[in-house]
């Protein structure tokens, strides 16, 4: 490996409200090395590389580019380095061409206050050619693209600043396997163009294919740093989380009970012709490609899409006219996907954020029975662990998986019937993963069924009671696994609409 460091960031330290979030952390990097950067959420991965990106400022080490010390006191002097982060939520403004994106605050000038589109546009159509961006002018518009081509036009944008150093943060979590595959081409080749990679994923298999080493953090402490090639699965998990991991998946032994959800011929815009039911105890994993319609029918469930036709009894009654106001009263609950859009008030504490969905029930003529409200706090703190300051702390300030946390234990307070989890794990680190699996099995043991959106394969298949698959907005195949244990090929083959070229 080329011995000349492009980075060093030494005995980096940073405390948030009085919280000590990183503390002496070391990290290197060589031209040409794809590092990742792994740790369970509230790690500090994220506070590290927004110190390298001059989001935030350090309180104490030094950071050196190219060996010379240098104070990154904001992204103008990040950018200055040759240092660009893409961030896991994509930043493009969606009704702006791709050159328009690419250039945005740096445009080309022809003089008198004008832009020189041609000058942009010819250097746009270089970097779509040197990404392989297929399909695309530079004036198409950025919401016609793919997320796996919006996130190659994110590369573009780095590079087009002549950017050494591109962290990247989680950038398959939205990607289809073969849009995976299309970003690792591309980043083998900016390998070869010499440019350094620091790559953060809790996905295990993305690692040991794409990196050449791996950097370990753990409580803001830098825990490890090893060769892929001198290194396995156990060493990286025992390094996150401080411990080994023996019962990843609990085991569930819930009995099913009688029906508390069944959906009848369910029709709206986005899904067609949906029937299935599920029963007290059981764990339903709704799987499916991206598009198949799994969210949508959730949305359904949840009031949020009109239904043209179709019925979805709860506890044995037609629920009609749902929205979500409707859906939250019949006891129906849903964690969405999205969690810092849809399931967040992010510049608001965590107290208001965990009681929001009840506070009709802790206030009682205009005051709040602050007992009752400290009881139920304490209470979903406790069972999922959720790492905070305080509870006055903003949630934004929170980790990802402690983010997620506080949404599940949101509408677990509303005490629900059914409780529908889409994309549950999402970037959530493995150690987070394993305490929500445990908690959605003993939901399920307690007689809450559970309807799990998931697009890991593993997670349905070891904490499913059922499999439905889904397939262009139509359910296709249910299997029970008291009868039946399915492959993931044979899922996949449902999910692919291979089922459709089967014998009758």
């Amino acid at each position: 490996m080329n011995e000349h460091k492009i980075l060093e960031m030494k005995q980096i330290s940073k405390s948030f409200s009085g919280v000590q979030v990183l503390n002496n952390v070391d990290l290197s990097l060589y031209p040409g090395e794809v590092r990742a950067l792994a740790g369970e959420n509230g790690a500090g991965k994220s506070t590290l590389m927004k110190i390298l990106g001059g989001i935030y400022t350090k309180d104490t080490g030094e950071i050196y580019v190219d060996g010379k010390l240098q104070d990154i006191s904001s992204v103008e002097v990040a950018k200055e380095l040759g240092i660009a982060i893409i961030h896991q939520e994509i930043v493009l403004v969606q009704d702006m061409s791709i050159a328009e994106n690419i250039f945005l605050g740096r445009e080309h000038s022809a003089g008198y206050g004008l832009v020189n589109f041609r000058k942009t546009y010819e250097e746009t159509q270089k970097l779509i050619d040197r990404l392989e961006i297929r399909g695309v002018t530079p004036q198409t518009m950025v919401k016609e693209l793919s997320i796996s081509q919006q996130q190659m036009v994110e590369i573009a944008r780095a590079l087009s600043t002549n950017a050494r150093i591109i962290v990247m943060d989680e950038p398959t979590s939205s990607l289809t396997d073969s849009e995976v595959t299309k970003l690792f081409e591309q980043i083998r080749q900016l390998k070869k163009d010499g440019i350094a990679m620091i790559y953060i994923s809790h996905k295990m298999d993305e690692i040991f294919e794409i990196a050449d080493r791996i950097t370990v953090m753990r409580d803001g402490c830098h825990i490890m740093t090893e060769s892929i090639a001198d290194t396995n699965y156990d060493q990286i998990i025992r390094s996150m989380v401080g411990h080994e991991i023996t019962d990843y998946y609990p085991e569930f032994r819930a009995q099913p009970g009688d029906v508390i959800l069944e959906v009848k011929n369910l029709t709206t815009d986005r899904v067609k012709d949906i029937s299935f039911s599920i029963r007290k105890g059981e764990i339903l994993g709704l799987s499916g490609l991206v598009g198949s319609g799994r969210t949508e029918l959730a949305e359904a469930l949840f009031g949020i899409d009109p239904i043209h036709s179709g019925e979805i009894l709860l506890n044995g009654e037609k629920i009609s006219a749902l929205s979500p106001e409707e859906a939250i009263k019949a006891g129906i609950a849903m964690v969405p996907e999205d969690r810092k859009d849809k399931g967040l008030f992010l510049t608001n504490t965590i107290n208001f954020n965990m009681t929001i969905t009840v506070i009709d029930r802790l206030i009682s003529k205009l005051i709040c029975n602050k007992e009752k409200e400290k009881k139920m706090l304490d209470s979903y703190i406790n069972q999922l662990h959720i790492k905070m300051a305080n509870l006055e702390q903003s949630v934004i300030e929170l980790s990802g998986g402690n983010q997620q946390k506080v949404v599940i234990s949101k509408w677990l307070a509303t005490e629900p019937s059914v409780l529908i989890l889409d994309e549950p794990t999402r970037g959530i680190d493995v150690g987070a993963k394993s305490e929500i699996y445990h908690l959605m099995v003993k939901i399920a043991e307690m007689g809450v069924p559970i309807i799990m959106i998931s697009s890991e394969l593993p997670e349905i298949m070891n904490l499913s009671s059922k499999i439905a698959v889904m397939c262009e907005r139509k359910l296709v195949k249910i299997f029970d696994l008291a009868e039946e244990t399915p492959t993931q090929e044979t899922i996949m083959h449902y999910a692919t609409g291979g089922y459709r070229n089967e014998k009758k």
